[in-house]
């Protein structure tokens, strides 16, 4: 049974978190709104919260100004890609550091995990003099190596391959199936909720880069969507609100994304930093 002060303090949390979600929300659902007005409404004082006629002609306007299907094809192409080698090299490095033996394995793991407190930043320059030695400016290469291995899906594709059970492993060893077939054909067939959870966060991940794809390509053709919005903004600077309709057309898809794969997102990460030793 609920007591006097469980009440208040529950609706305390309740309010805390509404407030939290308005505070998150309004600039998107002002972003939206923003893209179906008129020049005149978007530059009053006050500005016009609602679009007295929704202007669809806005969405047109802005994909007839840049090559916006080139940009998106390009960043398909670079978060597909992406997606791929880092799903392949967290499955890869997972069964190694979960299921084989080899000398130092711990220490190497633990020194691997050690590399997560250096911040992304300063190894710009580094991978930026790389990308330059190997020619890969204004590639797609550039953009997709670089970021083929991530020590955190790496530990929690680990984290799930150790959650099945060792006696598995030594059952399908005595059955005459080799690493590269118990992998396959059970462990990962196991760990798909793990599995689909990284290859999701990697492509929210890789649609939303920016600094890096602005370092490594200087033609505008190899722009990705988020490089090419700010170069947008700055050829409509007049026009601002076919920016906002720019900038939807840029977030929306993602958003779909997320929407229908926040609950697996959730589930593959309790799973993955749960997992229990065999």
């Amino acid at each position: 049974m609920k007591t006097s002060q469980q009440v208040p303090a529950k609706s305390l949390i309740y309010v805390w978190l509404g407030a939290g979600a308005i505070s998150t929300l309004l600039p998107f659902v002002w972003m939206v709104l923003s893209s179906l007005k008129t020049r005149n409404e978007m530059t009053s004082v006050p500005p016009a919260v609602l679009p007295s006629t929704p202007q669809w002609g806005n969405y047109p306007s802005a994909l007839s100004m840049a090559p916006f299907l080139r940009y998106f094809f390009n960043t398909l192409l670079v978060a597909g890609g992406t997606t791929l080698a880092v799903v392949l090299t967290s499955i890869l490095a997972g069964f190694a550091f979960a299921k084989l033996d080899f000398k130092f394995k711990n220490y190497v793991f633990v020194g691997m995990i050690s590399l997560m407190m250096i911040p992304g930043e300063m190894l710009v320059i580094t991978n930026f003099q790389t990308v330059v030695n190997f020619g890969w400016i204004d590639s797609y290469l550039a953009m997709i190596v670089p970021f083929a291995v991530n020590i955190f899906y790496i530990y929690l594709m680990r984290n799930y391959f150790i959650g099945i059970p060792g006696t598995l492993y030594n059952a399908a060893k005595v059955d005459g199936c080799s690493d590269w077939q118990f992998l396959w054909k059970i462990l990962v067939q196991n760990a798909k909720p793990g599995i689909v959870t990284v290859g999701i966060l990697t492509f929210i991940n890789s649609w939303n880069a920016f600094l890096w794809p602005f370092l490594v390509t200087n033609d505008p053709k190899m722009r990705l969507l988020n490089n090419g919005l700010v170069a947008f903004v700055t050829e409509a600077g007049s026009d601002p609100q076919l920016q906002m309709a720019a900038s939807t057309m840029i977030v929306i898809p993602i958003v779909i994304v997320y929407f229908f794969a926040r609950k697996q997102i959730i589930n593959g990460i309790g799973g993955g930093t749960g997992g229990t030793k065999s």
